[in-house]
């Protein structure tokens, strides 16, 4: 493969990924039953956060990736917990 082969592969695979995220975080925020609002609110981001996450623009990192792990895995624990 060439460099240029390389970079193209990147690309896709950075695509990939950005749309897995986005689809994990709305799945997560409509199995709970909240509106993206209620939702940024619940776990303490910014509205315009959330729309990032599901649109694809961002991808959750670090403390927000595990946080949705959590919530999927446990969710009335999670939401309980976050008050």
């Amino acid at each position: 493969m060439s460099e240029a082969d390389l970079k193209e592969q990147q690309k896709i695979d950075d695509a990939a990924a950005a749309h897995d995220a986005a689809l994990f975080a709305q799945r997560v925020r409509k199995r709970l039953g909240l509106t993206q609002l209620e939702f940024s609110r619940r776990i303490d981001v910014s509205l315009e956060t959330i729309r990032n996450w599901e649109q694809g623009k961002r991808s959750p990192t670090g403390a927000a990736r595990a946080l949705l792990r959590v919530l999927d895995k446990a969710p009335e624990a999670s939401l309980m917990a976050l008050g």
